[in-house]
């Protein structure tokens, strides 16, 4: 079982899996959208939670390609004493994970600080005026 199916949740909207929360509640990118869609952007700020519910998405699915990964590295070498090649693919698919990682919990605590403290990431203000972001 990879990494990201134990933190999956249902999207409380089309049932399907989701490991985003907003108030919450599990859902999905494809409902958030949809949600936003019909309703009023007030100052962008649907725009900027969609990017950020996407950013989520995408720094998830490099963990768990990067998980996957590392896990075929390790169930590739046959004793504990890994050939000297080895300990290099191990090391370098470790610093991989670690960064997305890394990657994915800053996506998180954007994701987390503007649905409950309304914080705009800085790349992000542009979006919540209606000006275009450079």
């Amino acid at each position: 079982m990879p990494l990201g199916e134990l933190l999956m949740a249902e999207c409380v909207y089309c049932k399907t899996e989701t490991e985003l929360y907003e108030n919450g509640r599990p859902l999905c990118i494809s409902c958030a959208g949809a949600k936003d869609a019909n309703s009023v952007p007030v100052s962008g700020e649907s725009q900027i939670r969609l990017e950020l519910l996407q950013e989520v998405r995408r720094t998830t699915d490099r963990v768990n390609a990067a998980a996957e990964q590392f896990s075929l590295i390790i169930k590739d070498i046959p004793s504990n004493v890994p050939p000297p090649d080895s300990t290099h693919r191990i090391e370098q698919a470790s610093r991989e994970l670690s960064i997305a990682r890394a990657e994915m919990m800053r996506a998180h605590h954007r994701l987390n600080d503007f649905l409950s403290d309304g914080v705009i990431p800085e790349d992000l203000e542009q979006s919540s005026s209606g000006s275009p972001r450079e």
